[in-house]
């Protein structure tokens, strides 16, 4: 038997089988590095339109309640909280994307690169 390496040995004779890709992950691709990185950025997509969406639920219940405090200044001062908060919220998950695309532009001279990863895996 000639010298294998242990890749080309398990190559050869397949000891695990195959599994196919299941239906819903086949819109990523076949290709293990870039389905990963497109996993990541749809994630950090869906979370980002998670937190937009809150803050616009948790906006409009402060509106909600900022018109139905009256005079009660404790009551307003709650919804200014409230608003002001959620305004806080926003400017961080924006902030946060601006912080990536300079990090990712001082480090690896891309400013996409932590926002769409590519993830190279060995052939």
């Amino acid at each position: 038997m000639e010298n294998l390496s242990v890749r080309q040995l398990l190559a050869q004779t397949n000891p695990f089988g195959t599994v196919d890709l299941p239906a819903g992950l086949q819109a990523y691709g076949k290709e293990p590095g870039p389905a990963i990185g497109k996993l990541i950025q749809f994630s950090l997509r869906a979370l980002v339109v998670g937190a937009g969406l809150y803050a616009l639920f948790n906006l409009v219940l402060a509106g909600y309640s900022f018109m139905s405090a009256g005079d009660d200044s404790k009551k307003v001062a709650a919804a200014w909280a409230q608003i002001w908060q959620t305004m806080l919220g926003l400017a961080v998950a924006a902030g946060s994307f601006v912080l990536a695309a300079i990090f990712g532009q001082i480090l690896f001279d891309d400013p996409m690169f932590l926002l769409s990863p590519k993830i190279e895996t060995p052939n």
